[in-house]
């Protein structure tokens, strides 16, 4: 029942920041005045498409106006424009939540669909892809790596690996995804430049799949280029840090195998500071994939951030990614409490 409690006193505290962003989306919406032109492109979008179907049909083009203006009279009243802001507001944050922002100004979905929803629902798979790739990468190399140098402090192994750290957490993800291409794509040919598929793609159900793993090859070796250099030498340092304690030297002087030392006594005990790092990492990534995605041309989330921003801005898209985002950060919040309870028994919160 404790942990129970503690997990849903946790998730309160999390949604009471999920709603506070989204009362504060909601009041920038309104007191701009950008939630009114949301809806006013709903109803003229409605409109237009009553207009289209119905003047084949109509041979009285007056008349036809004339019940488009009642329609639109109607739907002004059924959306709540005929009321101020702030009125509206219970309906406004349904609407971010359900992303029902309306049309896009000039982005299209693959399928030519320009309805918020459908054009960000349809990149977050592919920015998942990338990100969940990498992190697992990431925690792979940055265990095995960290754990080894924990264990051979001021070797020469050591040394270097934390040279190389350093220089990991300096680079700009940008800058090495230009790099990368410049010698994997442009000098060796070995992988393509950017892009999710070839031109045109290939058919069948293996070959694209294979084609879809060689684009995101080096977007991937990008994000774990520049994020396994601080995790691993952050595994290295919370490692060692346990291992100089008193119950892990009461347990080799009792002449405990090290490899049992370091499974029960080290890493049990390091384990959760490691995975909140590496959930923190994940959700910092999420800024750091807008770069990757745009210089690699990849379809996901942070390029269509970065294209909603650039150029004409397209507020619907930015407030909709921007809950998306806040979204991801909360959940991930909630995911590392769990773990942290479930991997350290010992902690208790007030």
């Amino acid at each position: 029942m404790a942990l129970v409690r503690t997990l849903g006193l946790r998730a309160a505290t999390l949604l009471g920041v999920l709603l506070t962003v989204l009362v504060l989306l909601v009041v920038t919406l309104g007191a701009s005045g950008f939630s009114d032109r949301i809806l006013t492109a709903v109803i003229n979008e409605e409109i237009r498409g009553l207009r289209t179907s119905q003047a084949t049909q109509s041979r009285n083009p007056d008349a036809l106006e004339a019940a488009l203006e009642v329609r639109r009279a109607e739907l002004i009243e059924f959306y709540g424009l005929d009321r101020a802001w702030w009125q509206r507001m219970p309906d406004t944050v349904f609407r971010v939540i359900t992303l029902d922002l309306g049309e896009a100004r000039t982005l299209r979905s693959s399928e030519g669909s320009r309805k918020v929803s459908d054009i960000v629902l349809e990149r977050l798979p592919n920015t998942a892809l990338l990100l969940t790739s990498s992190l697992i990468i990431t925690a792979v190399i940055g265990m095995a790596v960290g754990v080894k140098m924990a264990t051979r402090v001021g070797s020469k192994i050591d040394r270097t690996v934390s040279f190389g750290a350093a220089i990991s957490f300096a680079l700009p993800a940008w800058w090495t995804g230009i790099l990368l291409i410049l010698l994997l794509s442009f000098t060796f040919n070995i992988l393509p430049s950017g892009g999710m598929y070839s031109t045109p793609p290939p058919e069948g159900g293996f070959s694209r799949f294979f084609d879809l793993l060689k684009h995101a090859l080096l977007p991937i070796i990008t994000l774990v280029l520049v994020s396994v250099g601080p995790y691993l030498y952050s595994v290295r340092t919370m490692t060692l840090n346990v291992a100089q304690e008193d119950h892990v030297l009461v347990a080799r002087a009792k002449g405990l195998r090290e490899g049992l030392v370091m499974r029960q006594h080290i890493l049990r005990v390091a384990a959760p500071p490691i995975v909140t790092g590496l959930i923190l990492s994940l959700v910092g990534s999420l800024s750091g994939s807008i770069l990757v995605e745009t210089v690699f041309n990849w379809n996901g989330m942070g390029r269509l951030y970065f294209e909603a921003v650039a150029g004409t801005p397209d507020e619907g898209l930015i407030v909709a990614l921007t809950f998306i985002f806040t979204l991801m950060y909360v959940v991930a919040r909630f995911v590392l409490e769990v773990l942290y309870l479930l991997l350290d028994p010992r902690v208790r919160y007030a």
